[in-house]
């Protein structure tokens, strides 16, 4: 199958896992606050498995030559910029909760944006490890699906929470969830000069992940209203951390 034809299958495929969370959410919105920790917990094993098991093997082993220090400086790197990204564009869903009109309030709009920026960012990443091996790059797009997983119940919950139809919320997130599809078409096509710096590109997504599953879901995990479910988050921290590793030696 050709490289770019595996590359558009699975960003796709990424981009719609990741809505299951939001979708259900649309029927069944007591059910889906009831196990969110579940989603939360799967997210975070994958996430640092695919940067641990994965990503950072796979910048050394393509770096072959390279200094591996320099493999996690930009691992360093990536962890300080998304950072900085999250602080200064991503992180936009507070909201004002005595206002629930439809327009009375641009959350949902800003949101949408921030998501957009984020989901073609994840297309770039996604499109960069199939470059590198088609295998991390199945392994990559499951792990993206599922750190979205818990974003899209948020952004769901938001949307709705400010008057928007259901219909509306939908169709507006599935579409800016195929914009990862524009940033691995764009990977591909300048291709020629991702290869040179492949390791490093690999080596920041490795810290990108760790960064959500450190700042983000595992802090949601430790937090005191979850304390009776420690057994629930343990086993499906585990789960998607051997999902990972399945994964990866299925598809080697």
């Amino acid at each position: 199958m050709p490289l770019l034809l595996q590359i558009l299958i699975f960003s796709i495929i990424s981009g719609v896992l990741s809505m299951i969370g939001g979708v259900m959410l649309l029927g069944r919105a007591e059910w889906v606050r009831k196990f969110s920790v579940h989603f939360v917990s799967f997210a975070a094993g994958t996430l640092l498995a695919a940067a641990f098991l994965d990503l950072l093997p796979e910048a050394i082993e393509t770096g072959e030559g390279t200094d591996p220090r320099n493999i996690f400086w930009l691992t360093l790197l990536g962890i300080i910029i998304f950072f900085l990204i999250e602080r200064l564009i991503l992180r936009i869903h507070a909201h004002n909760p005595e206002d629930n009109s439809e327009h009375g309030h641009a959350t949902p709009s800003l949101l949408l944006a921030g998501d957009a920026a984020h989901n073609f960012v994840d297309g770039v990443i996604i499109a960069s490890a199939f470059i590198a091996n088609p295998a991390l790059g199945v392994t990559t797009a499951v792990a993206v699906a599922a750190h979205e997983l818990p974003q899209e119940i948020s952004d769901f919950s938001i949307m709705l929470h400010h008057g928007w139809a259901k219909n509306r919320v939908f169709w507006w997130n599935f579409g800016v969830s195929l914009t990862n599809v524009l940033g691995a078409v764009l990977a591909f096509v300048l291709r020629e000069s991702i290869l040179p710096v492949l390791p490093y590109v690999l080596a920041a997504t490795a810290g990108i992940f760790i960064y959500i599953a450190s700042s983000d879901l595992l802090p949601e995990l430790s937090a005191k209203r979850h304390m009776d479910k420690s057994s629930h988050v343990i086993v499906l921290l585990a789960l998607g951390i051997f999902s990972v590793w399945i994964l990866g030696r299925l598809t080697h």
